[in-house]
C-alpha cells in the first residue's frame, strides 16, 4: 500500500507542498507547467530553485504567468473556472474539493454563504495554482492513505486583505479543527489556508506509520529563520503494515430510563453527521433494572458533535470517552455488474490478499425493490459477479 507522511515541523503552504513533491522527484515541474496552463489564466510558468534553509538544502517554488492577474475572485468564478478547464474529471473533483473546504471556512468565519465567499489572496493565480496542483498530483499518484505529524502553526499576528488576524487566521484554525496543533513560538503564518485545506482533503492520520520510504522531499518556504529549518518534509513509500491501524474515540454511556424505541432515532442522527458506528447493548444494572449500553465510534473532529447529539437525544447524564487503537483490514471498493444492474462490493484486504467481501446493503435492497427479486437472491448473484470479476483480474 502506497503511502504519504508529511513532517509538519515548520507547518505546511500549498507551495511548500508542491515544491516537496517536486524535491522528491513525485511530479516534474513541466507536468505541472502544461496540466496548470489548461486552467484558462494563461501560460504557467513553474519555477524552482534550490535553496537551504537551515542548513538544509530544499526546492522553492514560485509561478508566474503571461496575464495580468488578479487577486480577487468569487467561489463560483473558480469553480466555474476549474469545470471548464482541461483537466481530467478526477483532478477537477479534487481541486473544487478543496477549495469548497476553504469556502465553507471562509462562509463559516464571515457569516456568509458559501456560493458567495469572495477571495482575496486565495483568488489569486499562485493560490488557485497551488490548489490545483495539489489536486494533479495527488490524482497522479493515487496515494492509498495520508500520515503526518502535529502541525506547528507559529504565533503572532498577519496582515491580510480583511486586516491584521492572529495566527493561525480565522479560516486556517476553521480548517485545522480536529487536527493536532502545536506552536515552537515561532512569530510567523506557519500554516497558511491553501495547506490547511490540502491537509484537511488529505484526511490525515496522525501518527508516524511503519513503512519502508522511497521517495523523500524538502519543500521550502520563502523565509529563513534563525533557529529552524523552514521546510515541509515530505515522504512517500510502502507500507510495512498489512492490517491498516488508526486511533479513533471510543464514547460510552449506560443508560436505563429512557424508552428504547428512541434509539434508533438516536443512531441514525449520530451517523448522518460522519460517526463511524453505533451500537447498542443490552445490559443488567443496579437494582436488577435493565438498561443499554451506547458505544459510539468517532474521529477526535466529530467527538463534539456527537456528544451533544448524545446528551440532547438521550436521557443520559455523563458518559465516558477515550482514544483507543484499532486494527482493520485494507479496504477497497469494486463496482460490479449483475443482471439486476451494478453494485458495489466492499472488499477486506491483508495486503494485495482479499480476505472479505461484501456487497452494499442499499445497492442490493434499491435492486431489489425494482427488480421485484428476493434481497437474499441480489446479495447471492453480486458475490458470485465479484468473485469472478477478481478471478480475471489476478
Amino acid at each position: 500500500m502506497k503511502i504519504l507522511y508529511l513532517d509538519c515541523f515548520s507547518g505546511i503552504a500549498g507551495d511548500m507542498f508542491l515544491a516537496a513533491c517536486i524535491d522528491s522527484g513525485l511530479v516534474e515541474p513541466a507536468y505541472l507547467e502544461k496540466k496548470l496552463s489548461g486552467l484558462g489564466i494563461g501560460k504557467i510558468k513553474v519555477k524552482v530553485e534550490k535553496v537551504e534553509r537551515s542548513a538544509i538544502s530544499a526546492t522553492h517554488l514560485e509561478f508566474q504567468t503571461d496575464e495580468d492577474s488578479h487577486d480577487h475572485r468569487h467561489w463560483s468564478e473558480i469553480r466555474e473556472m476549474i469545470a471548464g478547464s482541461k483537466l481530467a474529471e478526477g483532478e477537477k473533483r479534487s481541486a473544487i474539493a478543496i477549495f469548497q473546504n476553504l469556502a465553507e471556512a471562509e462562509a463559516k468565519i464571515h457569516g456568509s454563504d458559501p456560493e458567495q465567499v469572495h477571495f482575496h489572496e486565495l483568488g489569486a493565480f499562485d493560490s488557485i495554482c497551488d490548489i490545483v496542483g495539489a489536486a494533479i498530483v495527488l490524482e497522479k499518484f493515487n496515494i492509498d492513505k495520508a500520515y503526518a505529524s502535529k502541525i506547528n502553526v507559529g504565533s503572532g499576528f498577519v496582515e491580510i486583505a480583511h486586516g491584521r488576524l492572529p495566527v493561525p487566521a480565522p479560516a486556517t484554525l476553521e480548517l485545522l479543527k480536529g487536527i493536532p496543533t502545536y506552536s515552537s513560538g515561532i512569530e510567523f503564518e506557519l500554516v497558511t489556508p491553501t495547506g490547511a485545506a490540502i491537509l484537511k482533503h488529505l484526511e490525515c492520520e496522525y501518527a508516524v506509520p511503519e513503512a519502508r520510504w522511497e521517495q523523500i522531499g524538502y519543500g521550502a518556504g520563502t523565509k529563513d529563520f534563525p533557529n529552524q529549518p523552514n521546510v515541509l518534509r515530505l515522504r512517500v513509500g510502502e507500507s510495512l503494515s498489512e492490517l491498516q491501524e488508526d486511533e479513533t474515540i471510543l464514547i460510552e454511556t449506560e443508560i436505563d430510563d429512557m424508552n428504547p424505541e428512541i434509539f434508533p432515532y438516536v443512531q441514525t442522527k449520530l451517523l448522518e453527521k460522519g460517526i463511524k458506528s453505533v451500537s447498542l447493548q443490552q445490559l443488567l444494572m443496579k437494582k436488577g433494572r435493565s438498561g443499554y449500553l451506547l458505544r459510539v465510534l468517532c474521529d477526535m473532529k466529530t467527538l463534539d458533535t456527537a456528544l451533544e447529539i448524545i446528551f440532547r437525544e438521550t436521557t443520559t447524564l455523563g458518559v465516558i470517552w477515550q482514544p483507543v487503537r484499532r486494527k482493520k483490514l485494507d479496504r477497497k471498493i469494486v463496482e460490479v455488474e449483475t443482471p439486476y444492474g451494478k453494485v458495489n462490493v466492499k472488499l477486506g484486504l491483508i495486503g494485495d490478499e482479499i480476505i472479505n467481501l461484501a456487497p452494499e446493503h442499499e445497492d442490493c435492497r434499491r435492486l431489489a425493490e425494482s427488480s421485484g427479486i428476493a434481497l437474499k437472491e441480489i446479495y447471492r448473484v453480486a458475490m458470485e459477479s465479484a468473485s469472478k470479476l477478481l478471478k480475471k483480474k489476478r
